[in-house]
C-alpha cells in the first residue's frame, strides 16, 4: 500500500478509520479476569466488531485500532492542537502513548488465554515533531520475543508519506498463567 501516492494513501487511511469508528462500541473497560479469559484474537476481534467496549485511552487521545494479527498491531490517530505542548507542537506523550499501545497490543496478540501483560520499560527515539498539519499517523508494533515471563516489541510511528516520527522498543512482563483447553 505504501506504493500509492500520499494523497491517495491518506484517503485510504481515512476511509479505514471511518469504517472502524463506525463499528467500535463506546469506551469502557473489562476486568483482567474477563480479558484474560479470552484468546487474544477473540478479544481484539470483539473490540473491532463493536462487541466489546473500546479502551477509553483511545477516546481520550483520539486514536483507534486499524489492523492486528499474531505479533502485529497498528493504531491510527491524527494529532491536532488538543495534543500540543506549550511550545506549539504535539506533546511527546502522544507519540509515546501510541507506541506503548501498539507494542503492548502486539505482544498481547501472541499471548494465550489466561495471560496478560504490563509495560516494564519504554524507550523512545523521536525523529521529528508532530503538529496539526502532519495528518494521520500510524503506530505499528511488532512483537520480537514472547517468553514465559517477559516479552519484547518494537514500534514505529510514521505518516502516509512514509516519514518516520519516532521509534520505540519495550519490555513487558507477562502476567497470569496460560489456560489449558
Amino acid at each position: 500500500m505504501q506504493s500509492l501516492p500520499p494523497q491517495e494513501l491518506i484517503a485510504l487511511w481515512q476511509a479505514q478509520e471511518q469504517a472502524m469508528r463506525a463499528r467500535l462500541a463506546g469506551p469502557g473497560t473489562l476486568t483482567f479476569a474477563q480479558v484474560s479469559a479470552l484468546a487474544p484474537s477473540e478479544f481484539f476481534d470483539g473490540i473491532g466488531k463493536g462487541e466489546l467496549p473500546s479502551p477509553p485511552i483511545g477516546t481520550l487521545m483520539d486514536f483507534i485500532p486499524i489492523e492486528w494479527g499474531p505479533g502485529l498491531f497498528i493504531f491510527q490517530g491524527t494529532p491536532d492542537e488538543r495534543h500540543y505542548n506549550p511550545l506549539g507542537s504535539v506533546h511527546g506523550g502522544y507519540a509515546a502513548t501510541l507506541l506503548d499501545s501498539c507494542m503492548g497490543c502486539a505482544i498481547h496478540t501472541r499471548l494465550q488465554a489466561g495471560q496478560g501483560y504490563t509495560t516494564l520499560d519504554l524507550r523512545i527515539s523521536y525523529v521529528r515533531a508532530l503538529n496539526a498539519s502532519t495528518g494521520p499517523v500510524r503506530a505499528e508494533g511488532k512483537a520480537v520475543h514472547v517468553g514465559r515471563s517477559t516479552a519484547l516489541a518494537e514500534g514505529r510511528l510514521y505518516d502516509a508519506e512514509g516519514k518516520l516520527y519516532a521509534t520505540a522498543s519495550t519490555t513487558c512482563m507477562i502476567l497470569g498463567t496460560p489456560r489449558t483447553p
